[in-house]
Order: structure tokens, then C-alpha cells, then sequence
């Protein structure tokens, strides 16, 4: 942490970054290790466990939307709180091999907490903290996701070998010291305003706002879906290849959002915006144009740093857009990116299975990262204007 951030900022900001680890970082990405151990023990079907991989999205989507109504209704921390335990109790039952139904719920409740973390976790933390250290803190907050990325791919598959029950156990264990470690990181009052769901609306910028984070959601969605194949199978470069490209995928992702919010602090967030929506179109861009080794490392350190990074900048946007109903926006916000992330990837299985090709499927990444630009309002504006 850079030297002068005051104690009790430095503690929102990890309590914000053990949010998202735990809510996104761990409950989507570490267990979407587990899927093919699932399968091979026979604890579900292939059909089965697609079905339990979308109704867990299902659930993200309604926690993003029901966060700011539980916030309201049992105060920002105690939901923030009771999110985290709750996602941890679903890593312990799942552990218990209970067929589909069992699975269904727990999964569901997982998404749901994940949700309600990823879009309470950043106001929380942005009404809290110091204004000088909110692009820190917004980039911070994100650095959760990118970790639980990095923490699945290193601790999964070794706690594999000791079997799928052991191995969710271990994950709940690893939830619930999260839990217990960021209970009295948060603030001891509700630092946000209370707002309605739709109260960010009233803006007009908001809804070209939602939108934009809708097409940054189509711009990230190919890396992160089908990159480790891309290089797998369709470069032909093997399966341990795949998994350190995903390995570099997560450290970036890791370290993208603190970058991007330092440099909001630092050059403004209108400029660190352009900066990393410009980065996502170099990211689809290059398998397009070139395949060689140093292409496919930049493309995967771009991809991972403005897959999260991005985030964090909108989640800051949403302040200078939505005022005081700043929570809502970012919740409607969420669900959007989440809505266009489901349906793009439904979309490029499709189109791969009819093809048989990745590079139609960077394509439409790129298609998505050009649109997300206009959409942003990130272009210079004369000094006359207001820059929201």
C-alpha cells in the first residue's frame, strides 16, 4: 500500500478486495475448476452442470439487482456481511454430493451473495474512503476478482487429488477466514446513501452509461470464455500452455484494477477511461492480426488488467454520473454487464460450434470494444463543458 493512505482507508480498501475475491473471484472462477471433477466423479451430468453453471449467473444477476433492496432493508453492512457468509455456508454444502437439486440451490444462493457483494462491496467502500484515494480504492476493489482468478488455478487443482469433497471443504474454510478477516474491516455505520434502485436513472448520461458497460461486457467476454481453448487447441499449443496463459490472465487481472484506478487518480478518469477502453480493442485486436508469442502475451495482460480494470473506472463513473443514487446506477449497471455477458456467450458457443473458429469470436470482442467507446463519452470535451 503507498506510503500517507490513512489506516482506516487502507482497511476499506481490503475489506473491498476481500468482497470481490470471495463473491466473484472464488465462488465463479474457483469453481468453475471444479466442473469437469464434478463430471468425471459422476456427481453430475455434462447437461447438468451447464444448466447448474447458468443458473448460477442467474443468481449473480438477481443479487446485483436485489443488493441495494437488501442494503435498504437490513443495512449496508449486515447485507455486505451476510452476503459473505452466505457464500462461504455454499461452499461447505456443496460438498456433500446431493444431486442436481441440492446443487441448484446452493449454486444459486452462491450467485445471488456474489451479486449483492460486487455491487454493494464498491459504494460502500466509495462513500467511505477519502476522496484523494477513491480511484485506488475503486481499482482495489476489483484486484479481488483477478486474485480469486490466480487463487483457483494455483490451489484447485492439488486439492483436487484429495478428492471433490475435500477439496469444497477446503474452499470453505478458505471463505469463512476471509469472512472472519473482513467483519471488522468495514466500517461500523452504513457509510452509503440509501437510494432507490432506479434513483441513478434520473441523470441522462445514465442509461448511455449502462450501455457502455453492456459493450465492455461483449469486449471482455471472448478472452475470458475461450482463451485458454484458443490456445490449447486452436494454436495447437497444448494444455499446459493454456493454463499458464490463464495463470497470466489472472496476475493481470490481479493487478489491472489498482493501475487503472491510480491512473484516475492521477491523469483524471475521463482520460484513464479512454486509456483502458483503447486497451481493450488492442486486446480483441491482435489474434485478428498476429499470433506469435509476444501478441498472444500482450493480448492476455491487456485482457486481464481491462477485464477488471474496466470495472473499477465505470464503478467511478457511476459516482459522477449517478450522485447520490450512484448505488443503484452501479447495480443496474452490474446486472446489464452480467445480462450481455450471458447472452454474447451463448452466442459465440454457437457461433463456434457452427464455425469451428476463435477468431470469428475475437471478431465480435472487437465489434464490442469499438462501440464501447462512443458509448463512454471519453472523447475531449472543450474546457467549457462539464466533464461528468
Amino acid at each position: 500500500m503507498r506510503a500517507g493512505v490513512a489506516r482506516g482507508d487502507a482497511r476499506l480498501m481490503l475489506a473491498g478486495a476481500s468482497a470481490t475475491f470471495l463473491g466473484v473471484g472464488m465462488q465463479r472462477f474457483a469453481y468453475s475448476l471444479l466442473l469437469p471433477a464434478m463430471i468425471g466423479a459422476h456427481w453430475l451430468g455434462a447437461g447438468a452442470a451447464g444448466a447448474l453453471g447458468a443458473a448460477n449467473l442467474g443468481g449473480y444477476l438477481a443479487g446485483a439487482l436485489l443488493g441495494p433492496l437488501l442494503g435498504q432493508s437490513f443495512g449496508l453492512i449486515m447485507a455486505l456481511r451476510a452476503s459473505m457468509l452466505l457464500a462461504s455456508v455454499s461452499f461447505a454444502l456443496c460438498a456433500v454430493k446431493g444431486g442436481l437439486l441440492w446443487f441448484l440451490i446452493w449454486r444459486v444462493l452462491a450467485g445471488v451473495a456474489g451479486g449483492a457483494l460486487m455491487v454493494l462491496a464498491g459504494p460502500a467502500v466509495q462513500a467511505a474512503i477519502a476522496p484523494r484515494w477513491r480511484g485506488l480504492a475503486a481499482g482495489l476493489t476489483f484486484t479481488g476478482v483477478g486474485s480469486g482468478i490466480v487463487f483457483g488455478a494455483l490451489v484447485v487443482p492439488p486439492l483436487l487429488r484429495d478428492g471433490l469433497a475435500a477439496t469444497w471443504l477446503a474452499l470453505a474454510i478458505a471463505a469463512f477466514a476471509i469472512t472472519a478477516a473482513a467483519w471488522r474491516l468495514w466500517p461500523a455505520a452504513d457509510p452509503a446513501p440509501r437510494r432507490a434502485l432506479f434513483a441513478g436513472l434520473r441523470h441522462p448520461a445514465a442509461l448511455r452509461l449502462i450501455a457502455a458497460y453492456a459493450m465492455a461486457a461483449i469486449a471482455a467476454t471472448p478472452h475470458m470464455l475461450w482463451w485458454p481453448d484458443f490456445i490449447t487447441r486452436g494454436l495447437a499449443r497444448g494444455s499446459g500452455a493454456g493454463g499458464a496463459f490463464w495463470l497470466l490472465f489472472g496476475l493481470s487481472a490481479a493487478a489491472g484494477p489498482a493501475l487503472c484506478g491510480r491512473l484516475a487518480d492521477r491523469l483524471g478518469l475521463r482520460q484513464a477511461l479512454a486509456l483502458a477502453l483503447f486497451a481493450q480493442i488492442v486486446d480483441t485486436a491482435l489474434p485478428l492480426l498476429w499470433r506469435g508469442l509476444p501478441a498472444l502475451a500482450l493480448s492476455t495482460m491487456l485482457a486481464g488488467a481491462t477485464a477488471t480494470g474496466v470495472s473499477g473506472l465505470f464503478l467511478l463513473r457511476t459516482r459522477s454520473v449517478g450522485g447520490e443514487g450512484a448505488p443503484g446506477l452501479w447495480s443496474l449497471a452490474t446486472a446489464a454487464y452480467g445480462a450481455a455477458q450471458t447472452l454474447i456467450g451463448f452466442l459465440l458457443a454457437w457461433l463456434y460450434a457452427t464455425t469451428g473458429n476463435h477468431l470469428s469470436l475475437f471478431a465480435i470482442g472487437l465489434v464490442g470494444a469499438v462501440l464501447t467507446i462512443p458509448l463512454a463519452d471519453v472523447t475531449p470535451r472543450r474546457k467549457n463543458q462539464a466533464l461528468p
